[in-house]
């Protein structure tokens, strides 16, 4: 590569804007590329088969003739790919092609990608993730032990879960669909009750943030019964209580936060509270704000939204979970409405459109509750019009 390069007098930068050229999908950004490209060069991976087609095209050649092929080593494609290739590898299991250790780098790295959900940008994040999920699914393909298989279905089906759910975020409804169905089947196929139930639990926040109250209920409640022992309970009977608060049964509301918190009481804290699939406790107030501010419960709502924020907040200012604060922002917004206080309510609601990370659907569907809430009490106000407008370039972002 570095030899192609030179004989064209290429920089890596003009090399990466070569491949951008060629290539006829949707590539990361120029930095994540030049990144990629310093590490190819260097012999510290290898370029892998989504990369390697392009890279020859760059050249104006053919992948066979750049990328001779060789009997794949998939220890070393899988750990090259995780940064952890200075390892040495003892013991390896000669009746598969994969070691333990090999699998331990992929868990890791798949923590990783789950626990990037929450501040990572949104499109780098799914190409990586849509990376890993396609190398994780080409290990079926080789000689496993039945724990291996198994595990690398675990594995997929975390990654395609997290998949699943950055598509939805960014509005691909169609694809985030469909990811989730792979992910279910994924825990089906692995028998893997957790996986499972967030495949349910992500119908019910579909539906939920589509308006299908009911829908989100049969979803959440058909996975409560494998659940109620697991930290996704606690999500599906959080996504229950949000459905029942909007249809104005209250009876239900708490029923559901009631069983929701036995739950949470009764698992181990987490040891990884980033990872966006485990359910960490200060999460409940998260849940517990909303219903609370559907509901009416103003000062209930408003205590938690600050208890949101707070939680969601390093000691330094920096903010670890801009989602719930965006939507914090906005129950704080809807509560200043019914004080009547509008200034404080806009402030507070354009606040929420700020962060950079956002899921599109859910931020959408609170400011357009918010925005309800802003034209049954002030009409005609200019300052309405003001976040109408500012959530209508949100929607057409």
């Amino acid at each position: 590569m570095r030899a192609e390069r030179d004989a064209r007098g290429w920089s890596q930068a003009d090399a990466v804007r070569a491949m951008r050229a060629k290539s006829t999908h949707n590539l990361p950004t120029d930095s994540t590329l030049l990144r990629n490209w310093r590490r190819w060069e260097s012999g510290e991976s290898r370029p892998d088969d989504f990369y390697a087609p392009i890279i020859a095209a760059a050249f104006d050649t053919v992948t066979a003739a750049f990328f001779p092929k060789t009997r794949p080593n998939r220890d070393d494609e899988m750990l090259s790919a995780t940064g952890l290739d200075t390892l040495e590898f003892i013991g390896r299991l000669r009746m598969s092609d994969v070691s333990a250790s090999t699998l331990d780098a992929i868990r890791i790295t798949a923590d990783r990608l789950c626990s990037d959900y929450p501040c990572a940008d949104p499109h780098e994040l799914h190409a990586e993730g849509t990376a890993w999920l396609r190398r994780i699914t080409s290990l079926l393909d080789g000689r496993l032990t039945l724990a291996q298989h198994r595990e690398v279905l675990v594995l997929a089906g975390w990654v395609a879960l997290l998949v699943g759910c950055v598509d939805y975020d960014l509005g691909w409804r169609t694809a985030a669909e469909a990811t989730r169905r792979a992910a279910l089947s994924l825990g089906q196929e692995a028998d893997h009750a957790e996986i499972v139930g967030w495949g349910a639990e992500m119908a019910a926040w579909f539906a939920l943030t589509q308006a299908n109250y009911r829908g989100a209920i049969d979803s959440a409640e058909a996975a409560q019964p494998t659940t109620g022992r697991l930290g996704v309970g606690v999500q599906l009977a959080a996504q229950r209580a949000k459905a029942w608060a909007r249809i104005g049964d209250r009876r239900e509301v708490e029923k559901a936060l009631t069983q929701g918190r036995s739950i949470l009481d009764a698992i181990e804290h987490p040891a990884n509270l980033e990872n966006h699939f485990v359910v960490d406790p200060q999460k409940f107030d998260f849940y517990a704000m909303d219903c609370c501010r559907v509901a009416g419960d103003d000062r209930l709502a408003e205590t938690y939204a600050r208890q949101v924020i707070a939680t969601s907040t390093r000691p330094d200012g920096s903010v670890r979970k801009p989602m719930r604060v965006s939507e914090a922002h906005l129950t704080l917004a809807v509560v200043a409405v019914r004080d009547r206080n509008l200034e404080l309510a806009l402030d507070e609601g354009l606040r929420a459109f700020t962060g950079k990370r956002r899921s599109l659907p859910s931020l959408l569907w609170v400011a357009g509750e918010t925005a309800r809430e802003m034209i049954a009490r002030f009409p005609g106000d200019p300052r309405t019009r003001t976040y109408l407008d500012q959530l209508r370039s949100l929607a057409a972002s």
